[in-house]
């Protein structure tokens, strides 16, 4: 068995990563496919938070720009995530993964109420604790939720799983000249304004002295590498 560098890990997985060419909804090829990966990691003792964003449903920002009050919008946001959560808490079980989702606004039908203790409590059963509706506020992202979360349950890393392969000088979509960056400091990503997370997020992290990783879901072994301490994507801590 490949030697853990990280043993209780914060895994963000962007809502538009699950809906694959779709682009809205879940492919549950891709679904499945993470949680093979995901029940790898915790058959090796990985403890894992996860945290998946709702932008395959309903991004907040973006898809209520201009058309309805900001808090409705994100509320709407909130509640995708809520389903997200729900999907792969299902697909995990399937995979004989114990599964546990907290949600961070009360709704006991669907899904626990969020309390740190309850997550460390569940995390150290060996479950997979799946963190929905984001910090449980209007006008925070999703990646800032995962930091939160990441920074609750004193994680060693947070893995941003994203549909990039890591963090670029510029859009690489757009723009062919931009550079792949292996390893920054919070205060670089900052001060260039690189589009790694939203600042609430990458302050938040600089603040608590969190590690993130953020790397390409595409593969979704590169999860299993990324807790092994292989380098890819890029790495942003502390100098």
């Amino acid at each position: 068995m490949p030697e853990i560098k990280y043993k209780r890990i914060l895994l963000k997985i962007s809502g538009e990563a699950l809906a694959g060419d779709l682009r809205r909804g879940l492919d549950f090829e891709i679904v499945n496919s993470v949680c093979r990966v995901v029940k790898q990691c915790a058959d090796m003792g990985v403890q894992i938070g996860l945290v998946i964003g709702g932008g395959n449903f309903w991004r907040g920002v973006k898809d209520g720009a201009d058309k309805m009050q900001r808090s409705h919008g994100d509320a709407m946001g909130m509640l995708a995530t809520v389903m997200n959560a729900i999907a792969v808490a299902d697909a995990l079980e399937k995979h004989g993964v114990d599964a546990r989702v907290l949600s961070a606004v009360e709704m006991n039908k669907f899904a626990e109420y969020f309390t740190r203790d309850t997550a460390d409590h569940y995390l150290n059963e060996g479950k997979v604790v799946i963190f929905a509706a984001g910090t449980g506020n209007p006008y925070f992202s999703t990646d800032t939720g995962a930091v939160l979360r990441g920074v609750e349950i004193e994680a060693d890393a947070i893995l941003m799983a994203k549909n990039v392969d890591g963090i670029y000088s510029a859009d690489p979509n757009t723009d062919p000249t931009a550079v792949k960056f292996d390893e920054l400091t919070y205060d670089e990503v900052l001060a260039r304004h690189l589009k790694a997370t939203d600042t609430t997020a990458m302050t938040l992290a600089m603040d608590n002295h969190m590690t993130l990783v953020c790397f390409a879901l595409k593969d979704p072994e590169n999860i299993i590498r990324v807790v092994c301490g292989e380098k890819i994507g890029t790495i942003v801590k502390e100098d």
